[in-house]
């Protein structure tokens, strides 16, 4: 089995994007000439629902072939290499299930053996140790259907890891999770960064945290930013504003398309708002904000893209 550390060997150790496009039948454009080169850490790939993401997804993970251009993973192409190429990666797509009838236990045991660990001996010893990584240790005797959502997710990684693969692919992965498990979810992606490739497929920018090495942002099916967090923050520098405000002043900014509001709060009968500006907007009063966050960085640039900023979530 082509793993991780064959990989290694080889110094063949990214994904490789290179103008590819793909249409549906039904003629809609979900992919304009995307150019990419992912390489070892956590890569996010962020965009509304529908931006074409999930499309390019299932395009590096062998299950659909581009319209054009071509996908290299390890220096394997999707498309002629697929057997080879679908030994290098695990993925958990939007929408897992498992056999509710099963323990976690059994069902990674199965889930092991269709990614080729075949000998008992060091799956068994490979599923436990999975399981541990993802904190599932100690329910592993646990029917699958009595666990909660964010364990169910937890299983999902469990299953794209045990094969132990060079890249991670994770569509949407905390969809329907409380704070607690997105924050164990980030905490296990930053870990699992350091010697994978690990793409994240998410609307959901608080996902990508801190240990983000990388962000393309993607919107119907244009690739419309790719760099680091930093780079993203940098371009909203004199952007970000704190101001006090009358009560009319606020009601104004609240209904104005060319200001986001991002923060409240009363001070002294004050209005303290913090927000974020179309470039080409000018605000009296106002000061510019420090420690400009990576939502409010993603504002700016939605604003001045002309993105509808709801089709995010910061969470």
């Amino acid at each position: 089995m082509y793993t991780a550390q064959a990989a290694q060997a080889t110094n063949e150790r990214e994904i490789i994007i290179k103008n590819v496009s793909h249409t549906y039948r039904n003629g809609t454009c979900a992919l304009n000439n995307i150019n990419l080169e992912i390489g070892v850490g956590l890569f996010g790939m962020l965009g509304a629902n529908g931006a074409g993401k999930s499309t390019l997804m299932r395009i590096i993970c062998t299950l659909l072939e581009p319209a054009a251009g071509n996908v290299t993973m390890a220096g394997y192409d999707v498309v002629k290499d697929r057997k080879k190429v679908r030994n290098l990666f695990g993925y958990l797509p939007q929408e897992f299930g498992a056999w509710r009838g099963k323990s976690v236990e059994e069902s990674l045991h199965i889930l092991a053996s269709l990614s080729g660990l075949n000998d008992k001996q060091e799956r068994t010893k490979r599923v436990a140790e999975v399981l541990g990584m993802v904190g599932l240790g100690q329910v592993a005797k646990r029917k699958v259907k009595q666990l909660s959502g964010g364990m169910l997710r937890r299983l999902g990684i469990a299953q794209a890891l045990v094969h132990n693969p060079l890249v991670l692919i994770m569509d949407e992965p905390t969809v329907g999770l409380d704070p607690e498990e997105r924050l164990r979810f980030r905490k296990l992606m930053a870990e699992l960064s350091r010697e994978h490739i690990v793409v994240l497929s998410t609307h959901i920018i608080a996902d990508l945290g801190s240990s983000c090495s990388e962000i393309a942002l993607i919107h119907e099916g244009q690739l419309e930013f790719t760099g680091t967090p930093a780079d993203l923050i940098a371009k909203a520098q004199g952007r970000v504003f704190e101001l006090s405000a009358s009560n009319e002043l606020l009601q104004k900014l609240e209904l104005n398309d060319d200001f986001e509001i991002v923060a409240r709060s009363i001070h002294e009968g004050n209005n303290l708002i913090r927000g974020v500006a179309r470039e080409s907007f000018r605000l009296n009063d106002s000061s510019p904000a420090q420690n400009i966050t990576l939502e409010e960085a993603h504002l700016a640039f939605t604003l001045d893209k002309g993105f509808h900023a709801d089709e995010f979530e910061v969470m």
